[in-house]
């Protein structure tokens, strides 16, 4: 049972933020791409896996104050678009900040976090939150 665990944590891009890039026009792209929607035909066989930063800052947020009762998720909770230093935008939640201390421009970086799990002795999901990058 252990070895399906790590087999699951090791497929490529499961808690890895990967990307695409276009070789033909240097565009980059979350989630990956199979084709450029700028080169269109010239970036066929030319997309390739590219590690997204996990470093950015917040572009746009949102609190959430009422939301379907899912998973015991804590409310009120924040939603941002994040630009990361590399100039692609992410949405996350944004975890360990006051919900009155976030802002527009506030530097965070991804951690991978539990997401919900499927009932008590169930699969636990990971992904990503964004928190303050001190």
């Amino acid at each position: 049972m252990a070895s399906v665990a790590k087999e699951w944590r090791e497929i490529p891009g499961r808690y890895n933020l990967i990307g695409s890039e276009c070789k033909n026009c240097g565009k980059i792209y979350f989630p990956k791409r199979s084709l450029c929607p700028v080169c269109r035909r010239q970036s066929l066989g030319k997309m390739a896996d590219r590690s997204i930063c996990r470093k950015g800052e917040i572009y746009t947020f949102t609190v959430i104050y009422d939301a379907p009762d899912c998973n015991n998720r804590l409310k009120p909770y924040a939603a941002a678009m994040i630009r990361t230093d590399d100039g692609v935008m992410v949405t996350g939640q944004i975890a360990d900040a006051d919900l009155n201390e976030i802002k527009i421009g506030m530097r965070v970086r991804a951690v991978l976090r539990k997401l919900d799990s499927d009932g008590a002795s169930g699969v636990i999901h990971y992904g990503f939150k964004f928190v303050p990058d001190e």
